[in-house]
């Protein structure tokens, strides 16, 4: 599903991920590990097409993504949720979540909007409220609500447990097991085992923006 072969990225000259590869088969949940600054959320913006880089390459599904401009990752079923949720604060919860269908129009949103809400009804609840009235905790589950109405294929989840209650730890970590279950190919990274050591596949650790230790679970 996802392929990185020899990746490097600089940030203003500086080397940031230097000759970076790993891989996540269909239907498996990736663990990235790795300390604050180690280079986690740099390689998961670079997929999304944030960020350029300077050598290597990325695939998605056999795509060469240099080749496809970054709004055009929803299309391709992909979901990120970035560690920071990048909510619009005045906007309600349903209409951030709908932001990728406005954008990309994606044609069935209405229906994926109501497994969204099926799968998270805490979400359903508070649809209504804007972001702004969330806690940090229930911002990350509309973050990745949002991250689901596109992502049928691939998911990017940056530090999602990062910040968050440990009852909310918990039900983040229950959607993640349904979503594994459904066979959803996702990349977690998370700044050690705590919450990912249950629910990943493989485990790739980073440090210095370098791929330091692969290990299965």
């Amino acid at each position: 599903m996802l392929k990185i072969n020899q990746l490097s990225v600089n940030i203003q000259k500086t080397p940031i991920l230097r000759d970076v590869s790993l891989s996540i088969e269909t239907g498996t949940m990736v663990g990235l590990i790795g300390r604050n600054g180690a280079g986690k959320t740099t390689l998961m913006r670079t997929v999304m097409g944030l960020m350029p880089y300077v050598s290597g390459s990325a695939q998605i599904d056999g795509v060469d993504m240099s080749t496809i401009e970054p709004h055009h990752r929803a299309k391709m079923e992909i979901g990120y949720m970035p560690e920071d949720r990048r909510l619009i604060p005045d906007l309600t919860v349903e209409e951030n979540i709908l932001v990728p269908a406005w954008a990309s129009k994606i044609p069935d949103y209405e229906a994926r909007l109501a497994w969204v809400y099926e799968l998270m009804p805490e979400v359903a609840g508070f649809a209504g409220r804007k972001a702004l009235q969330l806690s940090g905790g229930q911002q990350k589950l509309v973050a990745l609500a949002r991250a689901l109405l596109c992502g049928r294929k691939l998911l990017l989840l940056d530090e999602p447990f990062e910040g968050v209650a440990p009852a909310l730890c918990q039900r983040l970590m229950d959607v993640l097991r349904v979503l594994k279950a459904e066979g959803l190919s996702m990349l977690l990274s998370e700044s050690d085992y705590s919450h990912s050591a249950g629910l990943v596949d493989k485990v790739f650790v980073i440090e210095r923006g370098q791929i330091v230790e692969k290990s299965l679970t």
